[in-house]
């Protein structure tokens, strides 16, 4: 539940600004504040089934989103190329050629 949790958030953050503004406000209610469904429901004056509903959907379409854009998947693959830079010049001796491998790495991913 914790690694869909931390998906979600990033996918979130991504994406955010293509959802409505009552997604927006569910799913930061519900994953980023901790909110129940059931709290959701109150505050908004529906049913639990209707904010699931709409969470749920609106997971889906985070999902697809990033199926099509790949904009989590890059920023994953950037983090650890970074990590390997990071780790490379920690050693004291790189190689040049090592470090532009990697670099090269890097701009292939835009």
């Amino acid at each position: 539940m914790l690694e869909k949790t931390t998906r979600m958030n990033f996918l979130y953050d991504f994406y955010q600004s293509l959802l409505t503004p009552k997604q927006q406000s569910y799913m930061s209610l519900y994953y980023l504040d901790d909110y129940s469904l059931g709290e959701i429901a109150e505050e908004y004056g529906v049913s639990r089934q209707a904010v699931y509903d709409n969470i749920k959907r609106t997971e889906a379409m985070l999902e697809e989103y990033e199926e099509k854009l790949l904009l989590f998947q890059k920023f994953q693959e950037r983090s650890k190329l970074l990590a390997d830079m990071r780790e490379m010049l920690k050693e004291n001796s790189p190689s040049l050629q090592s470090l532009s491998e990697v670099v090269a790495e890097l701009e292939k991913l835009d």
